[in-house]
């Protein structure tokens, strides 16, 4: 019999296993952020993009490590919304939390047209819009018949995108080393004097907004944790087993990409592919694009997961319809899937009928959403490890540094705002997505107002018994 967690007091299925939670962490950083759009990284700072992405890469460390502290302690599918609120009153919570599930619902369209477009350029016949429906279809019955089904499809789609990178960094290393025959080896000509930071530390301040985004998903652990047979042991190998591997797979990936391509290489529209062709690889156009299609849905399985977990949370909290925490006989909440994939569908209707009018609109406005996630989970757990602490609990994980580390994490954090609040590309995405955090706040608070919400749930005990659907 599937054995079951209790989350604030409502059962959902407790079947993925740890080394699904484990893949997924390594998988939801490893995207198409990485596979496509790394090279505008690199075309913004040189080879001192590396920089960047150590400066990121350490911050996503701090981030797993604060989020996992507090799932294991805590496993809950609202996860960062309900510790936001546990810290910083309910309104706080459901900001966080709505404000993550517009920006994934927004996503899980433009990933579906991004998988969609990419495939139609190996296959021309294959109609866009079919194709998308047809992968927002196939992956919300995934969804929907149980988590055990989606931690499978998501540990496969994350063990394809893990074995795409540890054959590049192979065949880099190989091409680098002058192993390859017949292939010249580019040696480090690229990272040599001025060539490594053409634009100074200007251009390496702007790669690090650019590349901080590569490594949103990652958060989705600390929600899959609430479905996993035991929350605190899988939690912490999911947390030490991603982190070293993150930063070697991107730190490997860019140092081999920046020491092939140069800066001002069109090659950097599609930098593995780049690098693949460099080595005499015949083909490396096709099986990148593969790569990216799978990554991409890999993310829109993984982003309709996270949506419906967290309407899922916000309903049983109150914050929501209560109808969205209704959970299937498979201990599926089959009303949240279907109400974050439906906003997901309009938004694809829409996008086909006016072509670049509304998605590009949507994506900007929730487009830093990411990063103030990141800054809720770090100060929700500054703020309970120091009430954990001095209440002498014992906690099953715990963050090292503290608080060093993480007031370190939120040094960073402001200082990718203020590069991104700089930028003159970047301001308007950052004014606009807080904007719809002000939006949200008011819109909670008015909510509360009405007294309407009933206190975030601490115990199963006074929990309501789920709503059970067919």
């Amino acid at each position: 019999m599937e054995q079951q967690t209790m989350t604030s007091g409502r059962p959902l299925g407790a079947a993925l296993k740890p080394r699904q939670l484990t893949m997924m962490g390594l998988g939801s950083a490893i995207g198409a952020g990485l596979f496509i759009g790394s090279g505008a990284g690199i075309q913004a700072a040189g080879p001192a993009v590396l920089i960047s992405y150590l400066v990121a890469g350490t911050l996503i460390i701090l981030v797993m490590w604060a989020l996992g502290e507090m799932a294991a302690a805590n496993p809950d599918s609202g996860a960062f919304s309900v510790y936001t609120a546990k810290a910083y009153g309910p309104v706080a919570g459901a900001t966080v939390g709505w404000l993550w599930w517009l920006q994934l619902v927004v996503v899980i369209a433009a990933e579906a047209l991004g998988a969609a477009g990419l495939l139609a350029t190996i296959f021309p016949a294959l109609p866009v819009w079919l194709t998308a429906f047809v992968f927002i279809v196939v992956l919300t019955a995934v969804n929907l018949t149980s988590v055990k089904n989606f931690g499978e499809f998501e540990f496969w789609f994350a063990l394809l995108k893990v074995a795409a990178i540890v054959g590049f960094l192979l065949v880099g290393a190989a091409l680098l080393f002058g192993w390859l025959p017949g292939v010249p080896s580019p040696g480090l000509a690229n990272f040599t004097g001025a060539g490594f930071a053409p634009s100074g530390f200007a251009g390496i301040a702007t790669a690090l907004f650019v590349v901080a985004f590569a490594f949103g998903g990652t958060e989705i652990v600390s929600v899959a944790a609430a479905e996993t047979a035991e929350p605190a042991r899988s939690v912490k190998k999911a947390v030490r087993t991603v982190l070293w591997r993150i930063l070697v797979f991107y730190i490997g990936a860019i140092f081999v990409i920046a020491a092939v391509v140069p800066v001002g290489s069109a090659g950097l529209k599609s930098p593995f592919a780049a690098v693949l062709d460099a080595a005499g690889m015949p083909g490396a156009a096709t099986a990148i694009t593969l790569v990216a299609v799978a990554a991409l849905l890999s993310a829109l399985n993984a982003n309709l997961y996270g949506a419906s977990r967290m309407a899922y949370s916000l309903a049983e909290r109150g914050e929501a319809p209560r109808l969205l925490a209704s959970v299937s006989k498979a201990r599926v909440p089959v009303v949240a899937v279907l109400a974050s994939v439906a906003f997901g569908v309009v938004t694809v209707v829409l996008e086909l009928a006016f072509p670049e009018k509304v998605l590009p609109v949507l994506l900007n406005i929730v487009g830093s959403t990411c990063l103030l996630v990141w800054t809720s989970a770090l100060l929700a757990q500054l703020a309970l490890r120091l009430r954990a602490d001095r209440e002498g609990m014992e906690l099953p994980l715990r963050m090292p540094g503290f608080p060093w580390l993480t007031c370190f994490g939120l040094v960073i954090l402001a200082a990718i705002f203020t590069v991104g609040f700089i930028g003159e590309d970047s301001r308007p995405q950052l004014l606009s997505t807080f904007g719809l955090v002000a939006l949200l706040a008011v819109a909670n608070w008015l909510h509360h107002r009405k007294g309407k919400v009933s206190p975030v749930v601490e115990s199963a005990d006074s929990a309501k018994q789920p709503v059970l659907v067919d």
